[in-house]
């Protein structure tokens, strides 16, 4: 087990904050540029509704309007909430779920289609949106720096203070930070010169992890990611989706402490960030984390299929819990100050953001 952890490690990449400052710099000329959180949630621009889902574990569901629900383009898939990102469980006074999306390339689209964004969903208000997820571009013979889209799955998401994680699968995951917040000025957000057309908001990588593995080793795919603030320092939960038939593929779950101080992972001498726990865990893994000690993992059947929950002890077989959650279920996060365990499901008309009691778990798996 050692000789298996001690083979996969995250290399951090350099700080884009100077070149972030650039790009603020740039649209502030324009009437943009860095704003704080609080201006975002100050200017939410949809509604999302309370629903019924026809799942067995979730006791409170939200979906989102009309034109989001029906999307072929952009597909939910990871998920965080204010109960990662403070102990308090609000941000600027707000209870929040945070979603990304991935978009899928239609006809038209650029190569590569167009991005990832994150959601910001106020549970109090119920209003919500959308922001663009950016890369850092240098400019070319000399010109200023510029922003492109960030093209990941992101499958994972964890908002720890104030860094933002987004999952890359193979790459790693990429970092924001919130007080990178840019505005966009309206005239260039309508422009079809700008490449980040469409949206006011954005929010660009400010570093970011590779995925790395000594020679043999197969590098940890990083398909979805969580926070585990049960330990001390809290780490970061990671691991590897696969599907049943593709017995080849390793279905890791790994945990990487969390420097105390930085709220980053924690590096060694050589500056690689090595995972403290490596296991196996289940066919088809959309999420997992730990809560009150115990793996929560979801795993989707498709479409129509009702997904599950696994739970158990790490180390241990873990029990499944069928029809515990919608069609479509992918990351999940834990909420410690309302022991609620949060998700999302992805596919057109069938796309809700939820909720589930963790005890109802554990009255059907008991310890032991």
């Amino acid at each position: 087990m050692s000789a298996a952890r001690d083979a996969v490690h995250l290399e951090p990449t350099g700080d884009q904050t100077a070149a972030i400052d650039a790009v603020a710099a740039r649209l502030a000329r324009d009437g943009g540029g860095r704003v704080p959180l609080g201006t975002l949630l100050g200017d939410l621009d949809r509604r999302a509704r309370r629903t019924w889902l026809p799942a067995r574990a979730v006791h409170r569901a939200y979906t989102f309007d009309a034109t989001d629900r029906r999307d072929e383009r952009w597909w939910p898939q990871g998920v965080t909430t204010s109960g990662d990102a403070d102990p308090s469980g609000r941000v600027e006074g707000r209870r929040l779920v945070a979603v990304a999306w991935y978009a899928k390339q239609l006809p038209g689209d650029p190569k590569g289609g167009q991005g990832s964004r994150v959601t910001l969903l106020d549970l109090d208000s119920r209003r919500y949106r959308h922001v663009l997820l950016a890369r850092v571009v240098a400019g070319k013979d000399g010109a200023e720096p510029t922003l492109a889209p960030l093209r990941v799955h992101a499958g994972g998401l964890v908002w720890h203070g104030p860094h933002l994680h987004v999952a890359a699968t193979g790459r790693g995951f990429h970092t924001c930070h919130t007080d990178d917040l840019l505005r966009v000025p309206d005239a260039l957000a309508r422009s079809d010169d700008w490449p980040l057309a469409g949206y006011r908001y954005v929010l660009p990588v400010r570093f970011s992890y590779r995925a790395q593995a000594a020679e043999g080793a197969e590098p940890l795919r990083y398909s979805f990611l969580s926070l585990d603030r049960a330990s001390d320092p809290p780490a970061l939960v990671a691991g590897e989706y696969a599907r049943g038939s593709q017995g080849d593929r390793s279905r890791r779950l790994a945990r990487f402490p969390l420097d105390p101080s930085s709220g980053l992972p924690g590096t060694g001498p050589d500056g690689a960030a090595r995972p403290e726990l490596l296991a196996e865990g289940v066919a088809q893994m959309q999420g997992a984390v730990v809560a009150q000690g115990r793996w929560h993992v979801t795993t989707s059947h498709g479409p129509w299929g009702p997904g599950s929950v696994w739970t158990g002890t790490p180390g241990e077989r873990l029990h499944q819990h069928r029809w515990a959650t919608p069609m479509g279920v992918e990351d999940i996060s834990y909420w410690p100050g309302t022991d609620e365990l949060w998700s999302v499901s992805e596919h057109p008309r069938r796309r809700w953001v939820f909720a589930m009691r963790r005890r109802w778990f554990e009255r059907r798996h008991p310890r032991g």
